[in-house]
């Protein structure tokens, strides 16, 4: 039992010494989660409002520094930025000249818009709010470069039908 005794000991020393590392580190754990509390504040705990005396009224609400028109021409600013993403390309076609005489336009869109996006970005676009928007989906094409073989996307086509007497230029760029 000397020699084994002796080796057990040590290495119980040895344990102690790893264990003082380890606790010391758990240790510095909750006081870390203290700071991030403290950066981030203190969780779901409820603030209490100040208490409003009898006689006194809530104050009212003081929108942020700027006017409401600037907050306004911003929205636009982003509707028309959502716009394009909505409407990806007008497609120039043949079959798509042909339909401009009806009054009726092809562009590729997103394809998981739908008919009310599609109306909403046409109408901020070029400022004619459609009277119709039919939706076509349409499957990628298998392709080939040599022996390897590939997919094209999936794509989705709208076409826009414009009340009688208006139109958009789609083609000022061709």
């Amino acid at each position: 039992m000397s020699l084994f005794g002796k080796y057990k000991t040590e290495e119980k020393k040895k344990d102690d010494k790893k264990s003082a590392v380890v606790g010391a580190g758990k240790k510095a754990k909750p006081e870390a989660k203290k700071s991030m509390k403290d950066l981030y504040g203190a969780g779901k705990e409820k603030v209490a409002a100040a208490p409003v005396a009898k006689g006194e009224e809530k104050p009212s609400f003081v929108p942020p520094s700027g006017t409401m028109e600037d907050k306004s021409e911003v929205k636009k600013e982003a509707a028309v930025s959502n716009a394009y993403r909505v409407l990806i390309r007008p497609l120039v076609t043949e079959k798509g000249s042909h339909l401009g005489a009806e009054n009726k336009y092809l562009f590729e869109v997103g394809y998981d818009t739908n008919k009310i996006e599609v109306a909403k970005a046409i109408e901020s676009v070029y400022g004619v709010k459609p009277t119709k928007v039919n939706m076509i989906k349409l499957a990628g094409k298998v392709v080939r470069r040599g022996r390897t073989e590939g997919r094209r996307k999936n794509w989705k086509k709208a076409i826009v039908t414009l009340p009688a007497g208006s139109t958009i230029q789609i083609y000022e760029g061709i």
